[in-house]
Parts: structure tokens; C-alpha cells; sequence
């Protein structure tokens, strides 16, 4: 099995990001040899992203408020509806070979939120899933969604564990296109939690658990500017 190789891009936009994705999706896709990154961040500034299934009238708010707050819109290749980053929330975007690993949509679908499940286990809380509801729940609550893109077999996109967001905006959009349920995050649940870097190891521990890869380290600068050559 492969090493997962991670990483920490900081606080960065999410355009770099996917940029970011798409080079590494190209890496592994162009290799012989199996290739899994894990891509950790925190999407500063804010931004709003449109998925493939997603409806325009689930952003609430207008262009001038979205403005004032910062935040900006994004199209986005991912499955799923409007949905937001931003500072306080750790996202995390695997780029694995399904074809090592089960070749199933649903599985990989579930298998990510058994990364967060134990994750939040790890914080004494528990995580759930809700029947036909991507993501991860506490009760009725919703701390993490889940939206993956899949080509050729190679996945990117990912999933966003609340761990200090500002929760009000949220209130600008249906968050996932569910319009019954809230989003709550770690800080909200549990009063104090680890700050978004102090989790980025138990996700890294999780991922190489769930997928089973043989273990996980940091890529260097330079390994990753070479896979955009």
C-alpha cells in the first residue's frame, strides 16, 4: 500500500487550492506507481461554492452583503449544493486512487466520513450519520460536510470539519441544500477543542487508518512545485 504524503497549505484561497488539486490529480493520475496526497487547509478569505448540483437562490444573501463580509463565490466541479469555507475550518482534500480501494462511490463516500467520526471519537464526541445525508452529524447538527469529484477513478475535493468557523455565515446560504437542519461546529459543541492545526495530525492518522495506507508524511516544497511541471 501507498504512503500518504500531506500537504499543509496553510491558509490559503480556494483557487490556488484546486489548482493545487488538479496538479497533484495529474500527478498521480500520470504514474505507473500509486500516488495518494492529502491536501489540509483553511480557506482564507471566506468563499462560497457552487457545486454541480447546486441551486443559485440557496445563496440567501445579495452580492453587496457577501461584499461587506468578504466572502467570495466560486464554481465548483465537486457533487453537492452551495456550501461554505472559511478561517476555523479544517478542509481536507484526498487525492487517491479508488481503483486501490474498492472502486465503490458510496464507499469512498463513507469512508470519509468515518475519517471525521474518528476524529471527533478522538475528542470524546460523537459523530453520526444521518439516512440519505452526506456528512457528519451530532444529533441533528451538522459539523462536517463531505463533496467529492471522481475521474478516471482519482478523487479530489473532499471534506470540511468545523472546528472554530464564524457560524453566522452559514446564515447567508442553505448550507448543503438542507434547509431543516443547523451547522454547529467543535468549539460550539464542546466549549474548548484543539485549534485547526492541532488537528491536522489526528486527520492525517485517520485517513492512513480508514484507507489503510502504510503511513503518512509531510511533502516538501519542492516535491510539490515539481508535479506542476
Amino acid at each position: 500500500m501507498a504512503e500518504l504524503v500531506c500537504v499543509n497549505a496553510g491558509r490559503t484561497a480556494y483557487e490556488p487550492t484546486l489548482r493545487l488539486q488538479q496538479q497533484l490529480w495529474k500527478h498521480v493520475a500520470s504514474s505507473d506507481q500509486e500516488r495518494a496526497y492529502l491536501i489540509l487547509v483553511e480557506h482564507d478569505p471566506p468563499v462560497i461554492t457552487l457545486g454541480r448540483g447546486s441551486r443559485k437562490e440557496h445563496i440567501l444573501a445579495s452580492r453587496d452583503q457577501l461584499a461587506a463580509e468578504g466572502i467570495e463565490v466560486c464554481e465548483s466541479s465537486r457533487g453537492g449544493d452551495v456550501t461554505y469555507h472559511g478561517p476555523g475550518q479544517l478542509v481536507g482534500y484526498p487525492i487517491i486512487r479508488l481503483d486501490h480501494h474498492g472502486r465503490d462511490m458510496h464507499r469512498y463516500l463513507r469512508d470519509l466520513e468515518e475519517v471525521v467520526i474518528r476524529v471527533l471519537n478522538g475528542l470524546g464526541i460523537k459523530g453520526q450519520r444521518l439516512k440519505k445525508l452526506a456528512g457528519v452529524w451530532v444529533g441533528d447538527l451538522k459539523v462536517a460536510a463531505i463533496g467529492v469529484t471522481v475521474r478516471r477513478w482519482i478523487s479530489y475535493h473532499g471534506f470540511s470539519l468545523n472546528v472554530c468557523p464564524n457560524l453566522s455565515h452559514f446564515n447567508l446560504i442553505v448550507p448543503c441544500g438542507i434547509n431543516d437542519k443547523r451547522v454547529t461546529s467543535l468549539k460550539q459543541l464542546a466549549g474548548t477543542v484543539a485549534s485547526v492545526d492541532g488537528l491536522k495530525q489526528a486527520v492525517i492518522e485517520s485517513v492512513v487508518g480508514v484507507f489503510g495506507f502504510d503511513g503518512s508524511r509531510w511533502a516538501m516544497c519542492e516535491e510539490i512545485s515539481a508535479c506542476g511541471r
